[in-house]
């Protein structure tokens, strides 16, 4: 085990797990060099089915150098339909070759429009739109630009298979892209939602320059915190930075001095990034609970008495180890060896709180480390009972990502596959140890 990255551990990710050194390089250098099929579990009805039960029609789009949100914005305007009406799985990166299902409500197959680097194939129609449960893992396959010492992925997938018991693993951290790859703020946006402090939240996304951006923007950054001119700020602010824009739009209206102003400014982003700021907030607190974990030399192929375990989801796809987070056990002391067997096997997952309203922490030395990291948040389950899009029950999620890895070294690339919501570059910070900014 070795320090992380000052970049990492600013989000909570304090170490490494593999020893070995990296090999290096960059990841994303071309958008093919970042592939990424979606595996779900949907099922359609042929394409001529009657319209009026199965309203939702069902594509399978390949996107290249597309934001899954702006691919569906740029859908939906070409349709003249709300984005609402657009839905899928799992939000996919920009800077990727990606392949993913989408739902389309009340629209039909000549309706839809051409999208340049968009591969759009009508699989059939749905009586349902698209959810997030509907996903069940991702397959990835990756190249490194620049490997320094591509010989080392030897030893690197040498430790992470010893860390996962025999199978090659690494902690199930969130990774950077979940709180801003260049600039890692929305963790800090959210902790500030969960305390109600509207005004720190919304300057907490305006404000919160960063040497990654472009002088321009830190200049506007740097301005509105001085300031707090709404109106003078929005002409400083690049068109390229909507939500920004937005929110300066919101302040400029309500005047921006009250509580339900700034408030109103955050609700004017889409409803999907009003959940990321929360969501950001309760990752940034898991992540710490692991980098506790690890310090503390606890186990995490295996429960330790007082640890919440879950069970595999026995629907997944064949070879799919996919946690099911809805099936908990606690795990007392005459039940440790037992449940061990269980882990080893795939069969159950040692879990720690993304925790909301409805979490329940955990008992023994895993409890402590949970209850350690909240209080030193002041954070607390019943912070989330928050309005709207900001509230949250909670839940758990695995605290172990194991992988079936294929590792090539001339040149160097990475297959894979790994269940939903699981990050490739937990997997591949291990290998490269490098600047997460060359992680992409």
């Amino acid at each position: 085990m070795r320090p992380a990255h000052p970049r990492e551990r600013e989000v909570g990710m304090a170490y490494y797990v593999s020893d070995a050194d990296g090999t290096g390089g960059r990841l994303r250098e071309a958008d093919g060099d970042f592939r990424v099929r979606e595996l779900e579990r949907f099922d359609a009805e042929p394409v001529d089915a009657d319209p009026g039960s199965y309203n939702h029609l069902v594509l399978r789009v390949t996107l290249s150098g597309w934001d899954t949100n702006d691919f569906a914005k740029r859908l939906s305007d070409a349709l003249g339909i709300s984005r609402e009406r657009v839905a899928w799985a799992g939000t996919k990166d920009k800077y990727a070759v990606t392949t993913q299902l989408f739902s389309v409500a009340g629209v039909d197959p000549d309706d839809l429009p051409d999208v340049r680097d968009a591969d759009v194939e009508v699989v059939g129609r749905a009586g349902r739109s698209i959810e997030f449960g509907d996903l069940a893992g991702n397959e990835f396959e990756i190249a490194v630009t620049d490997p320094a010492a591509p010989d080392n992925a030897e030893a690197v997938a040498d430790d992470l298979r010893a860390f996962g018991g025999g199978t090659a693993a690494a902690p199930n951290f969130f990774g950077q892209q979940r709180f801003g790859s260049k600039r890692p703020v929305t963790h800090e946006v959210g902790l500030r939602v969960v305390r109600e402090d509207w005004a720190g939240a919304v300057m907490a996304y305006l404000g919160n320059p960063r040497e990654s951006e472009p002088e321009g923007t830190r200049e506007a950054r740097e301005f509105v915190e001085e300031t707090r001119d709404w109106a003078a700020a929005l002409e400083r602010f690049p068109r390229r930075l909507g939500y920004e824009r937005s929110m300066l739009h919101a302040l400029v209206e309500t005047g921006g001095t009250e509580p339900a102003d700034f408030r109103a400014a955050l609700e004017e982003v889409p409803s999907n990034l009003q959940r990321l700021f929360v969501h950001a907030a309760q990752s940034y607190a898991f992540n710490r609970i692991l980098s506790e974990r690890l310090d503390r030399g606890l186990p995490f192929d295996r429960p330790v008495e007082g640890d919440v375990v879950c069970f595999a989801d026995t629907d997944a796809p064949d070879g799919l180890a996919l946690p099911d987070t809805d099936r908990l056990q606690r795990v007392t002391a005459d039940r440790v060896d037992t449940v061990a067997r269980h882990c080893e096997r795939g069969r159950a997952f040692v879990t720690a709180p993304l925790v909301g309203t409805e979490t329940d922490l955990g008992d023994g030395e895993p409890g402590d480390i949970e209850r350690a990291v909240l209080d030193d948040l002041n954070l607390s389950p019943g912070d989330f009972d928050l309005p709207g899009e900001f509230g949250s029950t909670g839940t758990r999620r695995a605290v172990l990502v194991r992988t079936d890895l294929s590792v090539e070294r001339d040149p160097l690339r990475f297959s894979f596959t790994l269940p939903k919501g699981s990050y490739a570059t937990v997997i591949l910070r291990e290998f490269l140890k490098c600047d997460p900014l060359d992680l992409g």
